[in-house]
């Protein structure tokens, strides 16, 4: 899939001088622990991306990157500071890109500390410049994953509280 949904009319063209975060991941599903981060990390971005990961990622049961994007969009439709686009390979190439300089990752726990902070380093060291925020989940959200709600489904279990509401 090579098509974008994007939001706002910026383009990375437009980047230049702006203040661009990017927040990347599969989001299969996109939580209310991921909506969180963006509402935390918009107020310090001219324009924020949401990077999905595209189809080349296969996870079990995995929705389609144009299914998790198009409910990612409908989320955010009257936020024009917001795109939403597919990625394929580094998040730091993706970064380079879309004129950003700031990698958004959510952190839950230590587990993921430690895992988003060696990220960190590694796009540090090949991202000229490009820095990893980290944001720690609020702690009532802490134990919301893509994973659970996936697994959660999985069992028939309604997940509406673990998903936000557009």
């Amino acid at each position: 899939m090579k098509e974008n949904i994007n939001k706002g009319n910026q383009s990375p063209s437009l980047g230049k001088g702006l203040r661009v975060g990017l927040f990347v991941g599969s989001f299969d599903p996109f939580t209310i622990g991921h909506h969180s981060i963006v509402t935390r990390a918009l107020p310090l971005f001219d324009r924020l991306v949401i990077g999905v990961v595209g189809d080349q990622v296969h996870k079990p049961n995995m929705q389609p990157a144009e299914e998790r994007m198009k409910a990612i969009c409908e989320l955010y439709k009257n936020e024009p500071r917001i795109e939403v686009k597919p990625y394929y390979g580094l998040a730091v190439d993706f970064a380079r890109q879309e004129g950003a300089h700031y990698i958004i990752k959510g952190v839950r726990s230590v587990k993921d500390f430690e895992y988003e902070r060696e990220q960190a380093d590694i796009n540090r060291q090949i991202g000229d410049g490009i820095e990893t925020l980290l944001l720690y989940a609020e702690p009532e959200l802490a134990s919301v994953s893509s994973t659970m709600v996936r697994e959660l489904q999985h069992f028939g279990v309604d997940v509406s509280a673990y998903l936000p509401n557009p």
